[in-house]
Protein backbone atom coordinates (compact mmCIF):
# COMPACT_ATOMS: atom_id res chain seq x y z
CA UNK A 1 0.00 0.00 0.00
CA UNK A 2 1.38 3.33 -0.76
CA UNK A 3 1.31 6.12 1.64
CA UNK A 4 -1.08 9.52 0.52
CA UNK A 5 2.30 11.85 2.41
CA UNK A 6 5.31 11.50 2.98
CA UNK A 7 7.12 14.55 4.94
CA UNK A 8 11.01 15.26 4.49
CA UNK A 9 13.17 17.51 6.77
CA UNK A 10 11.91 21.46 6.50
CA UNK A 11 13.96 23.96 5.12
CA UNK A 12 14.04 26.77 7.04
CA UNK A 13 9.95 27.52 7.43
CA UNK A 14 9.38 25.63 4.24
CA UNK A 15 7.35 21.95 5.02
CA UNK A 16 8.05 19.20 2.09
CA UNK A 17 5.62 17.32 1.69
CA UNK A 18 4.90 14.54 -1.13
CA UNK A 19 1.20 14.41 -1.66
CA UNK A 20 0.02 11.74 -4.03
CA UNK A 21 -3.81 12.69 -3.55
CA UNK A 22 -3.32 15.01 -6.86
CA UNK A 23 -1.64 17.76 -8.09
CA UNK A 24 1.29 18.07 -10.09
CA UNK A 25 4.09 19.84 -8.90
CA UNK A 26 7.27 19.10 -10.20
CA UNK A 27 8.67 15.88 -11.90
CA UNK A 28 12.10 16.03 -9.93
CA UNK A 29 10.55 15.10 -6.28
CA UNK A 30 13.44 12.54 -6.50
CA UNK A 31 15.70 15.31 -5.42
CA UNK A 32 14.31 15.20 -2.27
CA UNK A 33 14.95 11.60 -1.30
CA UNK A 34 18.86 12.69 -2.64
CA UNK A 35 18.62 15.29 -0.26
CA UNK A 36 17.87 13.47 2.78
CA UNK A 37 20.58 10.93 1.99
CA UNK A 38 22.98 13.20 1.52
CA UNK A 39 22.15 15.00 4.84
CA UNK A 40 22.82 11.19 6.21
CA UNK A 41 26.15 11.02 4.63
CA UNK A 42 27.64 14.55 4.27
CA UNK A 43 28.84 13.58 0.61
CA UNK A 44 28.64 16.53 -0.83
CA UNK A 45 30.27 18.74 2.00
CA UNK A 46 32.62 16.49 1.60
CA UNK A 47 33.45 17.41 -1.90
CA UNK A 48 33.17 20.64 -0.92
CA UNK A 49 36.02 20.62 1.50
CA UNK A 50 38.21 18.92 -1.33
CA UNK A 51 37.87 21.79 -3.26
CA UNK A 52 39.64 25.56 -2.86
CA UNK A 53 37.67 28.09 -2.55
CA UNK A 54 40.00 31.61 -3.39
CA UNK A 55 36.98 33.60 -4.33
CA UNK A 56 36.73 37.32 -1.63
CA UNK A 57 34.60 35.87 1.14
CA UNK A 58 32.99 39.54 1.17
CA UNK A 59 31.97 39.06 -2.65
CA UNK A 60 30.40 35.53 -2.60
CA UNK A 61 26.51 34.74 -3.09
CA UNK A 62 26.73 31.29 -3.35
CA UNK A 63 28.89 28.98 -1.33
CA UNK A 64 30.83 26.37 -2.58
CA UNK A 65 29.23 24.01 -0.90
CA UNK A 66 25.54 25.10 -1.97
CA UNK A 67 27.49 24.89 -5.60
CA UNK A 68 28.62 21.65 -5.43
CA UNK A 69 25.67 20.31 -4.13
CA UNK A 70 23.72 22.08 -7.04
CA UNK A 71 25.86 20.45 -9.62
CA UNK A 72 25.97 16.86 -7.85
CA UNK A 73 21.81 16.95 -7.53
CA UNK A 74 21.05 18.63 -10.98
CA UNK A 75 23.70 15.71 -12.66
CA UNK A 76 22.11 12.97 -10.43
CA UNK A 77 18.36 14.34 -12.13
CA UNK A 78 19.86 13.98 -15.49
CA UNK A 79 20.82 17.93 -16.15
CA UNK A 80 24.50 17.16 -17.01
CA UNK A 81 24.29 20.34 -18.89
CA UNK A 82 25.24 23.47 -17.19
CA UNK A 83 23.26 25.47 -19.56
CA UNK A 84 20.08 23.67 -17.82
CA UNK A 85 20.99 25.63 -14.76
CA UNK A 86 19.65 29.32 -16.18
CA UNK A 87 16.09 27.41 -15.50
CA UNK A 88 16.85 25.53 -12.69
CA UNK A 89 18.21 27.68 -10.72
CA UNK A 90 15.02 29.25 -9.73
CA UNK A 91 13.47 25.53 -9.66
CA UNK A 92 11.83 25.18 -5.89
CA UNK A 93 12.38 21.79 -6.00
CA UNK A 94 16.18 21.99 -6.69
CA UNK A 95 16.57 24.99 -4.50
CA UNK A 96 14.57 22.65 -1.09
CA UNK A 97 17.13 19.91 -1.99
CA UNK A 98 20.14 22.32 -1.95
CA UNK A 99 19.58 23.80 1.02
CA UNK A 100 18.62 27.21 -0.58
CA UNK A 101 15.59 28.98 -0.39
CA UNK A 102 16.63 31.77 -3.12
CA UNK A 103 17.77 31.58 -6.73
CA UNK A 104 20.89 29.30 -7.27
CA UNK A 105 23.64 29.58 -9.38
CA UNK A 106 23.39 30.26 -12.59
CA UNK A 107 25.80 28.79 -15.85
CA UNK A 108 28.34 31.01 -15.64
CA UNK A 109 29.17 30.48 -11.87
CA UNK A 110 29.02 27.32 -12.06
CA UNK A 111 31.01 26.90 -14.70
CA UNK A 112 33.79 29.44 -12.94
CA UNK A 113 33.34 26.65 -10.34
CA UNK A 114 34.29 23.52 -12.60
CA UNK A 115 36.98 25.58 -14.25
CA UNK A 116 38.88 26.41 -10.61
CA UNK A 117 38.82 22.64 -10.00
CA UNK A 118 42.87 21.22 -10.28
CA UNK A 119 44.25 18.18 -10.96
CA UNK A 120 44.79 17.76 -7.32
CA UNK A 121 41.09 18.52 -6.23
CA UNK A 122 40.34 15.27 -8.86
CA UNK A 123 42.80 13.14 -7.16
CA UNK A 124 41.09 14.04 -3.40
CA UNK A 125 37.70 13.96 -4.85
CA UNK A 126 38.51 10.55 -6.09
CA UNK A 127 40.18 9.32 -3.28
CA UNK A 128 36.88 10.55 -1.19
CA UNK A 129 34.64 8.74 -3.41
CA UNK A 130 36.40 5.93 -3.27
CA UNK A 131 36.60 5.70 0.41
CA UNK A 132 33.10 6.45 0.93
CA UNK A 133 32.21 3.64 -1.08
CA UNK A 134 34.07 1.19 0.93
CA UNK A 135 32.37 2.29 4.23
Amino acid sequence: MVPEKLTFSPLSRRQIEADFSGGHITSDAGLLLLREVDKQHQLTQRLARVLDDTRNPVLVRHKLQTMVRQRVFGVAAGYEDLNDHETLRADQALQTATGEDAILAGKSTLCRMEQRVDRQAVINAHELLWHHFIE
